[in-house]
C-alpha cells in the first residue's frame, strides 16, 4: 500500500502532553542553549630503529604533527606495549566435544570504550570476521578450523579477539573484545556451516555449466548487488570498531570477492575510506586456500558445453575469475595497511601475520586547527627528533567530517543506512508510533503505524515563495525469531504549507501512516524520521506481537482497539502522498477509512472534553455456522470507580462476511468527564457462547 502522510491540526494536545522527550519548559524563553562542536584525530605510530626494533619512552615532547602543513598541538600521548607470551588463559576443554557452550546473543555493535576505560590499553585488538555469504560450506570449515587452532595454540596474552559474522545482510557481533578462549571456542563451535548461502556469486562467462534451461536473466546485475552488500557489511563492521581508539585488525575470511568492472568501485572507496578514518586494517584470508583448477571445471558444476570449451575460452575465463576475486582482497589489504593471505592452505598464517604486525605504538590524539567540515581529505605528517633515526608507520591522512548541508544524494543515504543498523536509537528528533493490527483473511493481517513528530522540532524551507518541510522515512519490520526482514517502508516527501498552515506547524504535530500485511508472529519495527533540511534523525524501536486469532478458543478474538479523537476526510488532507487509486485501495484494505474519512489513531491517549473520543475495533465468530450478535461497551475508571460507561451496543456479523468480523464504532462526547487521568476499557461479550473480551488502556482528558 502506498504510504499516507497527513499533517493534522491536533488542537486537543496540552503542553505537557507535546513536551514527551524534551529537556525545556513550556513557554520558558529564557534559556540559553550553548553548543559546543569539537574534534578529534586519534593517530597509532609505530617508531622503530634501523634494526627493526620499536623504540620505547617517548613522550609527546618527542612527536611533532602537522596537518596539511600546519603544525598541530599533541593532546594525548600514551605508549601500547605488546607482551608476546602465549595466553595464560585456561583451557578447561579438551576436545570440541567437551567445550561448554555459552549463551550466543547477536548484537550490532562493539562496546565502545567510556572515559577512564583501560580495559584494552596493552592489548592488540583482532576481530574474526566470517563471510558466511561469501564461503561454500568447505571453506567455511577451513576457516573455523584456523580460527580455532589460533586460539588454542597461538593466542598471546596480549590478545583480545572479537568473533563478528556477515550472514542473511545483517552483521551480527556474536562475541566482544575478550580473551577468555574456552568463550571463543565455545561460539565457534556454534557457527553453522553452510549458512549464509543465499547470496553466493555465480558468474556467467564462458566458464559457467550449460544446464540446457532456456535463456532467461543472467545474474550479473545480481552479483553487482550482492558485492555491494559484501562490501557495505564490511565498511558497517570497520564503523563499529571505529568506537576504539587502539589499532584494530580485522582478519575477514572469505571465498574471494569478485567486481563487476567498475561498477562497485563506489562501494570499494565507502568501504576503504571507512576503514581508515576507523583505524581498522584489513587482512583477508581467502578460504579456498592452494586452488588447483581442473581447464574445464571440476565435478561439482556441469560442462560448460560450449566454444569456449575448444578455443581455451572456459579454462582461460576460470583462472581470470579466480584472480579477480583475489585482487579484490589484494586491493582491500594494501589500502588499509594489512596483507591478503592467498593461495595458502595453513589459513592460521593469516591470523598470525595480523598479529605479528601489532607491536608496541603510540598513541596520539590532537585536535585539528582546520575545523571546516568539508568532507576533503587532509595529509597528516608525523615525524620524532632527528636524532633518533626512526622509521615511522602511521595513518598519511583522513577524510575531514561533513556538515549535512554538504552532503550528495549517496552520503544522505548512508546516513540513513547507517542510523538504521545502529543498535541505540538517535533522539535528534522525537518520535512516537502506535502500531495496530486487524484480520484481513484466516492467514493475513492488516497493521497499519502511525508515527508522530512533533511539528516544532522540523525545519521549513523557503521553496517558490512558499513554505516546505521535508522528511525521510525509513522503516522495517524484522521476524525476531528468524532474524530476516519481512518488510520495509522507504518515503522522501516534500510538504508544501501554506502560511497558516506553517504557522501552525510550531504547535501541532505531523503524522505519518503505512500500512502492511503481516503473517502471525513476533515482530521488531524500527522506524527512522529525519529531518531534510538539517540533517537531525530521530528513530524508533520496538517489539510487537500479531496474535493468531483462529486459535483463541477462551476469549472473543478481536482486533486492536484504535483510540481517536479526530476524523479527516483523505480529499481534505493538506498533504496526501497518495492519488486517487491508492486512496480507493486504501480504503478496500484499511478499516479505519470508511465513507472518504480515516480515522486518526491518538499516539498520546490524551484528549480534549471538546471533542468526542472515538473507539474502533473489531470482533471475530469465523468459526460460528449461524451469525450471532456481539454485545460490547466502553467504561471509564479513576482507580477502582466507575464513572461513566455507554449504553451496550449489539451488533451481528453479516451473512457475506466468511471471516465473521464484526466492527464495533463507539463515539462518545468527552464533556461528560471531567478533566483528568482514566482507565478507558472497552468489554466484548458473546452470549451465546458465554465468553468475553477486556481490553484497557489509560487516557487523559484535558480542558
Amino acid at each position: 500500500m502506498r504510504s499516507l502522510l497527513t499533517f493534522l491540526l491536533l488542537a486537543t494536545l496540552s503542553a505537557e502532553a507535546q513536551q514527551i522527550g524534551q529537556n525545556t519548559t513550556p513557554g520558558n524563553t529564557d534559556i540559553t542553549t550553548l553548543s559546543v562542536r569539537s574534534q578529534i584525530v586519534i593517530e597509532t605510530v609505530v617508531v622503530k630503529d634501523k634494526k627493526g626494533n620499536t623504540i620505547d619512552g617517548l613522550t609527546a615532547k618527542d612527536f611533532t604533527v602537522t596537518e596539511d602543513g600546519v603544525p598541530q598541538t599533541i593532546r594525548f600521548c600514551e605508549p601500547q606495549s605488546m607482551p608476546s607470551a602465549l595466553s595464560d588463559v585456561p583451557l578447561t576443554p579438551s576436545g570440541p566435544e567437551d567445550i561448554k557452550i555459552y549463551n550466543r546473543l547477536a548484537r550490532t555493535q562493539i562496546t565502545p570504550e567510556s572515559p577512564g576505560d583501560v580495559r584494552y590499553k596493552d592489548h592488540r585488538l583482532m576481530a574474526l570476521y566470517f563471510d558466511m555469504s561469501a564461503m561454500r560450506p568447505a571453506d567455511q570449515l577451513r576457516a573455523l578450523a584456523a580460527a580455532e587452532k589460533f586460539i588454542r595454540t597461538q593466542m598471546t596474552t596480549s590478545d583480545l579477539i572479537s568473533i563478528m559474522r556477515y550472514s542473511g545482510g545483517a552483521v551480527d557481533v556474536l562475541q566482544d573484545f575478550t580473551a577468555d578462549r574456552n568463550r571463543l571456542l565455545s561460539i565457534l563451535e556454534t557457527l553453522v556451516v553452510g549458512e549464509g548461502q543465499g547470496s553466493a556469486e555465480s558468474v556467467d562467462d564462458s566458464s559457467s555449466a550449460d544446464t540446457g534451461a532456456a535463456f532467461g536473466q543472467d545474474d550479473s546485475e545480481f552479483n553487482i548487488f550482492n558485492t555491494d552488500r559484501q562490501l557495505s557489511a564490511l565498511q558497517t563492521a570497520a564503523r563499529m570498531l571505529g568506537q576504539l581508539n587502539e589499532k584494530k585488525s580485522l582478519i575477514y575470511f572469505a571465498s574471494g570477492l569478485r567486481l563487476n568492472g567498475v561498477d562497485n568501485e563506489a562501494q570499494l572507496q565507502a568501504t576503504v575510506d571507512a576503514a581508515i578514518r576507523a583505524g581498522v586494517s584489513f587482512w583477508p584470508i581467502d578460504a579456498r586456500g592452494l586452488v588447483a583448477q581442473a581447464p574445464l571445471g571440476d565435478a561439482t558444476q556441469g560442462s560448460p558445453g560450449n566454444a569456449g570449451m575448444y578455443s581455451g575460452g572456459a579454462a582461460m575465463a576460470t583462472t581470470s575469475n579466480l584472480q579477480r576475486s583475489q585482487d579484490t582482497l589484494f586491493s582491500l589489504a594494501g589500502d588499509t595497511g594489512g596483507k591478503a593471505l592467498l593461495d595458502y592452505n595453513d589459513l592460521t598464517k593469516g591470523i598470525v601475520q595480523a598479529q605479528q604486525s601489532i607491536t608496541n605504538y603510540y598513541i596520539l590524539e590532537y585536535y585539528p586547527t582546520n575545523t571546516a567540515l568539508n568532507g576533503k581529505f587532509r595529509h597528516v605528517k608525523v615525524s620524532v627528533n632527528p636524532e633518533l633515526s626512526a622509521k615511522l608507520d602511521y595513518r598519511q591522512g583522513y577524510f575531514a567530517g561533513k556538515e549535512f548541508s554538504k552532503f550528495t544524494t549517496v552520503d544522505k543515504e548512508r546516513q540513513l543506512e547507517d542510523a538504521l543498523m545502529l543498535g541505540d536509537p538517535i533522539t535528534d528528533l522525537t518520535i512516537a508510533i502506535e502500531i495496530n493490527y486487524f484480520q484481513l483473511n484466516r492467514a493475513e493481517y492488516f497493521v497499519p503505524i502511525v508515527v508522530k513528530i512533533p511539528g516544532r522540532e522540523l525545519a521549513l524551507a523557503k521553496r517558490g515563495g512558499a513554505e516546505h518541510t521535508l522528511i525521510d522515512f525509513v522503516g522495517e519490520i524484522k521476524d525476531i525469531y528468524g532474524g530476516t526482514t519481512v518488510t520495509n517502508v522507504r518515503d522522501n516527501v516534500n510538504i508544501k504549507l501554506t502560511d497558516a498552515t506553517a504557522a501552525e506547524l510550531a504547535k501541532q504535530p505531523i503524522e505519518y501512516e503505512a500500512g502492511f500485511t503481516l503473517l502471525p508472529g513476533k515482530y521488531l519495527i524500527k522506524f527512522l524520521a529525519r529531518d531534510d533540511e538539517t540533517g537531525r534523525i530521530g528513530t524508533y524501536q520496538t517489539t510487537f506481537v500479531i496474535p493468531n486469532l483462529n486459535k483463541e478458543e477462551k476469549r472473543v478474538p478481536i482486533s486492536s482497539v484504535v483510540l481517536s479523537g479526530q476524523r479527516v476526510d483523505l480529499k481534505n488532507a493538506i498533504y496526501n502522498a497518495g492519488k486517487a487509486k491508492d486512496q480507493e485501495k486504501e480504503a478496500m484494505v484499511n478499516p479505519l477509512v470508511q465513507n472518504g474519512k480515516k480515522l486518526i489513531p491518538s499516539v498520546t491517549r490524551v484528549f480534549s472534553r471538546g471533542r468526542d473520543l472515538y473507539v474502533y475495533l473489531q470482533a471475530y465468530q469465523s468459526a460460528a455456522a449461524t451469525a450471532k450478535p456481539f454485545v460490547a461497551f466502553v467504561s471509564f475508571y479513576q482507580g477502582q470507580t466507575k464513572v461513566f460507561e455507554t449504553q451496550p451496543m449489539a451488533v451481528t456479523p453479516a451473512a457475506t462476511n466468511r471471516l465473521g468480523a464484526v466492527p464495533l464504532s463507539f463515539s462518545i462526547g468527552l464533556n461528560q468527564l471531567p478533566a483528568g487521568e482514566y482507565d478507558c476499557q472497552v468489554t466484548v461479550l458473546d452470549p451465546t457462547e458465554m465468553k468475553g473480551t477486556f481490553w484497557q488502556s489509560q487516557i487523559k482528558v484535558v480542558p
